[in-house]
């Protein structure tokens, strides 16, 4: 090979056209051979992987794993390195031999719809060589096995043997530095001058294969019409091969060692290639980490520890500072980071001094930070991408106590070959309170300002301009113009409070309207205290502003919600006043027993002592045209005025349709027919009961009411109430009766719910102390209605009606 490579250089010289011709002719055979030597040798260099397999595998010597593998090929009618590169694969199940069966399933399927005319191949257009994906992508292997740290000769392999049989024309290998700067390694298809204007990539540029780091995916780029994105050979127009429109083209991130070292960017003439594409680039792009990883920034450092540079750079930072190197399992994901150098400013929140730190794993020493979402996670994500990252207001949280408190830090982000700079700044001293009388001036809405009256400097802070409705950097507003800004009702006293601070020179505030370019009108309260020189002269007004617009607007509110509620009140109060008033008309107290038809009734009728309590509590003791004595008791649901009104109308309805004869149960009947066709329809319980002094009987009837209480020779005993609902539950309702006779020294009592209700307790036990009390000895009639109502076994303050009735 050697003497073909200097055989032009033993010739004589070619003179005009024809020596030219023999010239190039002579260099088109050398590139030939050359080509067909490289492919030989990675072709050899499968055929000898293979061989190495079927040495493991048989346990033969490797002479007879050569012949054996011969032996295969020629019976299987499979070319060498075909059937070499299917071994590889179905020993090393690698990503690679993933590829390559995708890639097989794809093509069989497009050859399959090819043949039956339903479909056509992807993939691109087919070479002179039909050679499978596994032996290209092997063959490919090989070349980077062969480039080493060539990684021109890598770019160049990976085109020529796994990528241009995929229909591309033009590929480029890119190497990632920490700082998001790339570096071409190396290209092919795209010419040496578009190579040299792309040799260097600065940070922050956005070209796709930084984009593809950042994002930490795999791009697809179809140029149209539009301006192609800035990458090589996007279109510049420089004449080499690969640029123009109307490609596609992939950008596929390299990873090596647990982080992004490169970027594998290949380019397409035609539209967008078949996505099967996919794998089979991932399997590429992981090729180009064995020579890049030869050429990172970590190539630098010692083995095993960091570069000298870096450590001095760390101990000049005048924050918190420290190197973290990551740390793997054995599938080389990243558990945790080691802490290699803390510098000389570091401070630990926890008191720990820098160098009991030092080689601790990072979890070990903040296990905080691995919280979801926090720190540590951040840091891996810098340690993959390459992308540093920055923030004002990280929490952090350090050991310390069983709940330790959240820190709001500042924290910088940076990789640097194997390793992340982490560096941090604790708010303290000066600062801290700083950002503390910042935040309370943004919670009180308060603006500082100080004017210099000999110089005319004036300084507001933010808050104060956001007050005015300025823009950023606008000129203040001094303070002797004030009275231009002030509402016109204002200016008088704005004018006053002008005089006393610059003229009196004496310390002032004054709330006033503040009229604002944009036509909003706020309230603000300002305080202004003048400084004066050794001698009286003013020199200088210093003072605070504060929006008190929400207070004033609050206040207004108040006002007028107080307005409101005195309205309301007083009319409610009237509504209350008729509603008492009514309810005395009707049910006048009756101071002495009433006697009639056989019977001593006395009545006890306890209103509710708030006003606004007043319920539709009634009772009814009438003589009948037929002599028996009509007794009724009864509740309407709810108070006030409407609850009146309801009592006054069922009280006199019953009234008139007892004078019918009928008895209680056809009585309560009529009754919840009347109750159910008010206007305002209402609920009601009711006993109802017609005493017979012939027989000394009592027939009577419930709706829904507490059962009376019959009190027998020192004994009392609820009387089980007829079956009957309360008035106006249903439309049409019947009603039991039920019969007892009354005889002498009988005492019958009849209440309404208010005498033994209770709040939180059932009334079957407020009713048991009332039994009790019912059963005392009786001397008379009055004395022992008052001593039942003594008695405080109810606590809702509602109305209380009671009747005692004893045969004569």
């Amino acid at each position: 090979m050697a003497e073909q490579q200097h055989e032009p250089a033993a010739r004589p010289a070619p003179h005009g056209e024809a020596g030219a011709a023999g010239l190039a002719a002579t260099v088109d055979r050398l590139s030939t051979e050359i080509r067909a030597l490289w492919e030989d040798r990675e072709a050899r260099v499968v055929v000898e992987l293979a061989e190495g397999v079927l040495v493991e595998r048989l346990n033969c010597a490797p002479a007879e794993a050569a012949q054996q593998l011969r032996r295969l090929a020629s019976d299987a009618r499979m070319p060498l390195p075909e059937l070499a590169a299917d071994i590889i694969n179905q020993a090393a199940s690698d990503a690679t031999a993933a590829a390559a069966s995708e890639a097989r399933a794809a093509e069989a399927r497009a050859a399959q719809a090819a043949a039956s005319g339903t479909g056509r191949t992807a993939g691109g257009a087919a070479g002179p060589r039909r050679e499978g994906p596994a032996l290209r992508l092997r063959t490919a292997e090989a070349a980077a096995i062969l480039a080493g740290d060539d990684t021109q000769a890598l770019a160049r392999g990976l085109l020529d043997r796994a990528l241009k049989p995929l229909g591309a024309t033009a590929a480029a290998v890119w190497s990632a530095a920490p700082d998001g700067s790339l570096t071409l390694a190396g290209e092919a298809g795209f010419g040496p001058a578009e190579a040299a204007r792309w040799r260097y990539v600065p940070p922050g540029l956005g070209t796709p294969a930084q984009q593809a780091i950042t994002e930490d995916r795999t791009l697809w780029i179809t140029e149209s019409g539009d301006p192609p994105p800035p990458t090589i050979g996007g279109g510049s127009g420089s004449g080499d091969r690969g640029g123009g429109e109307g490609g596609t083209r992939a950008v596929v991130p390299a990873q090596g060692g647990g982080q992004r070292v490169g970027v594998l960017e290949v380019h397409w003439p035609g539209p967008h290639p078949a996505l099967a594409l996919q794998r089979q680039l991932d399997a590429l792009a992981q090729l180009c980490t064995l020579s890049l990883s030869d050429h990172g920034p970590e190539s630098d450092s010692p083995p095993g520890g960091t570069a000298a540079w870096l450590v001095g750079l760390l101990d000049g930072l005048l924050d918190s500072a420290a190197l973290l190197r990551p740390l793997r399992d054995r599938d080389g994901r990243i558990t945790d980071f080691r802490i290699e150098h803390t510098n000389e400013r570091f401070t630990d929140p926890a008191g720990r001094p820098r160098d009991a730190l030092t080689g601790l794993p990072l979890l070990e020493a903040y296990p905080l930070f691995a919280a979801e979402g926090g720190l540590f996670e951040r840091i891996k994500r810098v340690h993959s991408t390459g992308a540093p990252y920055r923030s004002r207001s990280t929490v952090l949280r350090f050991p310390g106590g069983p709940a330790p408190p959240a820190v709001v830090a500042a924290v910088g982000l940076a990789r640097f070959g194997d390793v992340v700079l982490l560096s941090w700044r604790l708010p303290e001293g000066d600062a801290r309170l700083a950002d503390l009388l910042g935040h309370a001036q943004r919670l009180s809405r308060i603006g500082a300002f100080e004017e210099n009256l000999t110089t005319g400097e004036i300084s507001w802070t933010e808050q104060l301009s956001a007050m005015y409705g300025l823009e950023p950097g606008a000129d203040p507003v001094p303070l002797h113009q004030l009275s231009g800004h002030a509402h016109p009702d204002d200016t008088a006293a704005v004018s006053r409070f002008l005089r006393s601070v610059l003229h009196q020179r004496k310390e002032s505030a004054i709330t006033f309207r503040l009229r604002r370019a944009d036509g909003v009108v706020r309230h603000l309260r300002v305080v202004a205290e003048p400084r004066c020189d050794a001698s009286g002269l003013l020199v200088a007004v210093r003072g605070a502003y504060q929006d008190i617009s929400p207070h004033r607007w609050t206040e207004v509110a108040l006002a007028a919600t107080r307005d409101r509620l005195a309205g309301v009140e007083q009319q409610a109060a009237e509504r209350h006043r008729l509603a008492r008033q009514l309810q005395r008309a009707i049910m006048p107290p009756e101071e002495h027993p009433v006697y009639g038809a056989g019977l001593r009734v006395a009545v006890r009728y306890r209103p509710a002592e708030e006003d606004q309590r007043v319920g539709g509590d009634w009772y009814d003791a009438v003589v009948l045209p037929d002599g028996r004595m009509l007794l009724t008791v009864g509740d309407i649901a709810g108070h006030g005025i409407a609850a009146a009104t309801g009592m006054v109308v069922l009280r006199n309805a019953l009234r008139g349709l007892a004078v019918t004869g009928a008895g209680p149960g056809r009585l309560l009947s009529w009754l919840n027919s009347v109750a159910c066709c008010l206007p305002e329809q209402v609920t009601a319980t009711v006993v109802c009961g017609l005493f017979d002094p012939a027989a000394r009987t009592l027939h009577w009837a419930n709706a829904g009411h507490v059962p009376p209480i019959l009190v027998r020779r020192g004994k009392a005993e609820a009387l089980t109430p007829p079956d009957g609902v309360l008035l106006g539950a249903v439309d049409s309702a019947s009603y039991e009766e039920s019969r007892h006779e009354l005889r002498r020294h009988d005492i019958l009592l009849v209440y309404t719910d208010g005498l033994i209700e209770r709040r939180g307790s059932g009334i079957d036990q407020a009713l048991g102390q009332l039994l009790t009390a019912a059963g005392r000895p009786v001397d008379d009639l009055e004395g022992y209605l008052d001593a039942l109502l003594s008695c405080d076994i109810a606590d809702t303050d509602d109305d209380t009606c009671l009747i005692a009735v004893q045969p004569t």
